[in-house]
């Protein structure tokens, strides 16, 4: 199965993990996954039944630093 990337919320840095494996942790806290960029907009015009509602990064949120 393909690894996971998981990035820190404080400095940014960026591990893989092969599915299973323990959460790394950085600067104290787990890593959080890192999540695809969005793709294709949320609206009801371009809803599609088959399409799959995965979670992606809409690029709004800030990293706290």
């Amino acid at each position: 199965m393909k690894e996971k990337i998981f990035v820190c919320q404080i400095c940014a840095k960026e591990s893989k993990a092969a599915p299973g494996e323990k959460i790394p942790d950085c600067c104290g806290r787990p890593m959080t996954d890192k999540l695809e960029i969005c793709t294709r907009p949320f609206v009801a015009e371009t809803a599609r039944s088959g399409a799959a509602d995965e979670p992606c990064d809409n690029g709004t949120e800030g990293v706290d630093k």
